[in-house]
């Protein structure tokens, strides 16, 4: 039995995945926000400090996220982005991108993260993340025949002007919730 959760997940993941991103009409845009709202809100609910944080999804679609955290709310002594909002956003979008690929029934683990910072952030900053369907179709397979796959994503944190602050690389888990717990 899923939990509404799992359920919530689910019938966003199928939702979004069938938006049509090239349409112009009016329709479309306001169903693509609405989308990304609900989306968002259920990153919210699993996650509360992912929402105090001001981490929001902007896209994802198939093999690829990009994802933003806002400045307000998260200065650090200098008036500058705290390292521990950058971290989040480096952090958050291997869940996201794992729960929106393999669904509910499989679950996210970070196992290690570097971050190197370049720069003062000054600004809300964006992150991109993208995997290969053929790396996606890897990760599947080995999770369902072993219960667990890992992969790995790199990024550059950007400012509002396109400028890198700095990088991450993560190395994440994928678990069948089903699969012998190790």
């Amino acid at each position: 039995m899923t939990s509404p959760f799992d359920r919530a997940v689910a019938l966003i993941t199928r939702t979004v995945q069938s938006v049509d991103r090239d349409s112009a009409s009016p329709l479309r845009k306001f169903q693509h926000k609405g989308i990304y709202a609900a989306f968002n809100r259920l990153i919210g609910l699993a996650i509360p400090f992912v929402r105090r944080n001001r981490f929001e999804v902007l896209d994802v679609k198939p093999g690829y996220l990009k994802a933003r955290v806002a400045l307000r709310g998260n200065k650090n002594h200098m008036g500058t982005m705290y390292a521990g909002a950058m971290f989040l956003l480096a952090e958050i979008p291997g869940g996201v991108i794992t729960i929106f690929e393999f669904g509910p029934n499989y679950v996210p683990v970070l196992k290690e993260l570097t971050m190197t910072y370049l720069k003062l952030a000054k600004s809300d900053l964006t992150i991109e993340f993208s995997l290969t369907r053929e790396r996606l179709d890897e990760i599947r397979r080995e999770a369902d025949e072993n219960g667990k796959s890992e992969f790995s994503l790199k990024a550059d944190l950007r400012d509002i002007n396109g400028e890198t602050v700095a990088q991450s690389v993560g190395y994440y888990q994928v678990r069948r919730k089903d699969a012998h717990r190790t």
